[in-house]
């Protein structure tokens, strides 16, 4: 109304770190395999084995993320990590606000598998384990892989990146801010915890650009988004329909 333009809900640099990352990936990856990919929804389409919160069903969804993002189940070795752990101690977390690290990555080596590990905890949590696998497939495919090193700056935000590019991004978009409700002997409330490294304004904006791309105005699968990163990819998508941003 009134030629007022749509107002994105991330800044100037955010905007054009996430059109810089999808350049990146497509140099790595291919446009094609962004373009190409199914965006995975949390449905019983897409994740059909029942979750029991046992280390069997566990390997059920990891061999689907795994497909998913075109890794081979067999090269990789997968591992439930004890809350205990000295592992949990050792290794830079998936997690920006929480109590420890909820997944891990050791890199491939000349004679070992890439090794994953998932937090035993967030076994009660099926959604947040698939997000966690899928940020630690993302090292397996873009450190061992070699597009990126541990050196590089921003490899932690790319590699949640890689999971919107590669159609994980519901996941790790809706885990990056969890509400849950916790209850005890003294008290009731809620509690708020963040897993990944990028803000819901980003995931916003860069499921944005990935329907954007893939030549998809209306996506069904936008339903299966948060409220609040329903809200940001919305605004993204708004505005993208005025700025057709030049990722080549």
């Amino acid at each position: 109304m009134f030629g007022l333009q749509p107002k994105l809900p991330v800044t100037e640099e955010e905007r054009q770190w996430v059109e810089e990352g999808f350049r990146r990936l497509g140099r790595a990856l291919g446009e094609k395999r962004m373009r190409g990919c199914a965006v995975i929804e949390p449905t019983d389409e897409f994740f059909p084995d029942p979750f029991d919160r046992s280390e069997a069903a566990l390997e059920a969804i990891f061999g689907r993320v795994c497909g998913y993002m075109h890794v081979d189940r067999s090269i990789v070795e997968l591992a439930v990590i004890p809350d205990t752990s000295e592992l949990v101690e050792m290794l830079p977390e998936y997690s920006l606000k929480s109590d420890g690290p909820a997944g891990l990555h050791f890199g491939q080596s000349a004679d070992e598998k890439p090794l994953i590990g998932i937090r035993q905890s967030l076994l009660k949590e099926p959604m947040a384990v698939v997000a966690t696998a899928a940020h630690e497939l993302g090292h397996v495919i873009l450190l061992d892989g070699g597009y990126l090193s541990h050196e590089t700056p921003d490899m932690e935000p790319m590699t949640d990146l890689v999971t919107v590019y590669l159609g994980m991004g519901i996941f790790t978009a809706n885990a990056s801010h969890r509400y849950r409700k916790f209850q005890d002997d003294r008290r009731e409330g809620w509690s708020v915890s963040r897993l990944g490294y990028l803000p819901e304004e980003v995931y916003g904006y860069a499921l944005a650009l990935l329907a954007k791309q893939r030549g998809e105005s209306d996506p069904d699968w936008a339903a299966h988004l948060t409220t609040n990163v329903k809200a940001y990819f919305r605004r993204s998508a708004a505005w993208l329909e005025r700025n057709s941003p030049t990722l080549a």
